[in-house]
């Protein structure tokens, strides 16, 4: 027998790909496998142990079915592709999922494919309870809110609303996210498998949740309804209402479902109960409905009775293993508590330190304003006694100059008394110079008429001369000729000669005395206005010194003497001389 006789035929293989709801897996099948070889593969490598839940689905001529476990894989109608697909999904709903769903992983299986259910509206849900799924949601991702972490728009790239709820009503994306964003932060401690079944238990309370539809007819009227399958039993709908049910069989109240090619029939346990008919044109279809009516009426079945060993095993493996988490989680709390509080602790003490450090720069540098400040009062008090020593130089100067002031201010009173008097003296002595140029200008006038007069009659007298010479001319040839006159002629001759004579001689004398007089008076007078210039000068000169003496004195908080207010008025009357 050869060496190559021995060796075993290599079985031939197909690829498979079995897409679950968080990842996709390819394996290598042989050929003679059944569909429960494959299925017990995948629940090994995702680590499942409630397999009676799920089923290996695929997609055949536009309608879904379900790989069955008896049969070759190759001999089902799965598609003809190279590797052939597969989804491996829930294909059976509990009824009540707290009790019913143990692992962990099966509850996150069937949270995800619910929570796309509801995404692609295959679920109908109201916006609110939209909402608070959403929220679980964010909570079963991103743990615990942190508002210095989870930012507006950290749920920008995550689907968690239905498009048919965003299209309801007019919000942004931002204005959804603060609704979520606001029931998120009420689930802060919640651990990720927590959320995820209070996601779910939220869920199988909605009207479509865990039933599949199908599409029937009632009798031969052709009444186009929906058959519902679920864990409850069978439902029949109006096509236009997936949410309220015509008329529902509980799998308590069936005592047998039969179809023969097309047509269903449902007896209830109640024989005087109406069995109700119902029939479906597609063969595939038909052994679908057969399918999951003999599925999830199996597992009501065993929701009834005793645990098996295997489920007891599990459950008790699940609670020891939800209570070493939930200690586990306890401790990770405490630890974080601990740990939050040590790091409020040291950033306390780090700012408490940065305060420190402030404050001791503040007084330092204060310290240092402090003695540069020391150092420039100091300085200052030097100046300042330098100053109040010079001004107290200055102060007994001032006292001294004020005293001369006053000294002076009473000196300058009695000038000023004395300078009034005179300018008194020299006014009565203006009146009278006055009084008396009007008196002589009198005299004056009295003597120019009285000149006048007197020229009048020397003029007629030197006239009767004339005439008296001519009458008389051959007496006075006679006279001298003969020298001895007559006495009564001589006499009058004489007489009138002796009178023209004076005449002429005080009209002289007279003209003389006034001129002389006149220039008498033009000299007195200009010798007083000299005086009266003189004594203005000195009075103007007394005022100046007043003046200033008396700001000195307003300076130094000394008294002012009044000005002189006499002077002026003197002035007036001087220059008016």
């Amino acid at each position: 027998m050869s060496i190559m006789g021995l060796k075993k035929k290599q079985p031939k293989t197909f690829k498979v790909k079995v897409v679950t709801m968080d990842a996709e897996m390819e394996f290598s099948c042989e050929v003679k496998w059944k569909g429960k070889d494959l299925f017990d593969l995948v629940s090994r490598t995702v680590g499942l142990r409630e397999t009676w839940f799920f089923g290996l689905r695929y997609i055949v001529k536009d309608t879904y079915a379900w790989l069955k476990m008896e049969k070759r894989v190759l001999d089902q109608e799965v598609p003809k592709e190279d590797p052939i697909t597969f989804h491996f999904l829930a294909k059976f709903f509990p009824e009540k999922v707290e009790e019913e769903l143990v692992q962990e992983i099966t509850q996150h299986l069937f949270f995800l494919q619910v929570k796309k259910q509801i995404l692609d509206e295959e679920i109908y849900c109201s916006p609110e309870a939209c909402v608070l799924l959403a929220s679980y949601a964010v909570q079963a991702k991103y743990g615990d809110y942190d508002p210095n972490f989870h930012k507006l728009g950290f749920l920008a790239q995550d689907e968690l609303l239905p498009k048919r709820v965003l299209m309801q009503y007019q919000m942004t994306a931002d204005m959804w996210e603060e609704k979520i964003t606001a029931w998120y932060a009420e689930h802060r401690g919640i651990a990720r498998d927590e959320a995820e079944m209070d996601y779910l238990k939220i869920a199988q309370d909605l009207e479509m949740y865990g039933v599949s539809y199908f599409s029937i007819t009632q009798n031969k009227k052709d009444t186009e309804l929906l058959l519902g399958v679920d864990a409850q039993g069978l439902h029949i709908y109006s096509p236009n209402n997936k949410l309220s049910p015509n008329k529902s069989f509980p799998w308590s109240g069936i005592r047998n479902i039969s179809y023969s090619e097309k047509e269903f029939t449902i007896k209830p346990l109640d024989k005087k109960k109406e069995v109700f008919k119902f029939y479906s044109s597609q063969l595939r279809v038909n052994k679908l409905i057969l399918q999951l009516c003999i599925g999830n009426h199996d597992l009501f079945m065993r929701r009834r009775k005793v645990d098996c060993i295997e489920v007891q095993q599990m459950k008790t493996q699940a609670r020891e293993e939800k209570a070493r988490k939930k200690m586990e989680r306890q401790i990770l709390a405490r630890e974080k508590q601990l740990r939050e509080e040590a790091e409020r602790a040291n950033e306390e003490m780090e700012r408490r330190l940065f305060q420190l450090q402030d404050e001791s720069r503040i007084a330092n540098e204060a310290r240092l304003r402090s003695e540069e400040t020391a150092d420039l009062l100091a300085e200052k008090a030097q100046i300042a006694e330098e100053e109040a020593k010079l001004l107290a130089h200055k102060a007994a100067e001032a006292e001294q100059e004020m005293q001369r002031l006053e000294v002076t201010a009473l000196k300058t009173k009695e000038e000023r008394r004395l300078m009034e008097q005179k300018m008194r003296e020299a006014e009565l002595l203006a009146v009278k110079l006055v009084e008396e140029s009007e008196r002589r200008l009198k005299e004056s006038d009295n003597l120019k008429q009285d000149l006048s007069e007197a020229k009048d009659a020397e003029r007629r007298a030197k006239q009767k001369l004339l005439e008296i010479t001519k009458s008389t001319y051959p007496l006075i040839a006679a006279y001298n000729c003969h020298p001895l006159p007559l006495d009564g002629e001589d006499l009058n001759l004489e007489s009138a000669t002796v009178k023209i004579d004076f005449k002429d001689t005080d009209m002289k004398r007279l003209s003389m005395e006034i001129e002389r007089e006149r220039l008498e008076y033009v000299e007195k007078s200009k010798n007083l206005q000299d005086q009266l210039k003189e004594l203005k000068t000195e009075i103007e000169s007394l005022k100046l010194e007043e003046q200033q003496a008396g700001m000195f004195l307003h300076r130094g908080e000394a008294r002012a003497y009044p000005p002189l207010s006499n002077v002026g008025h003197y002035d007036s009357e001087v220059i008016y001389i």
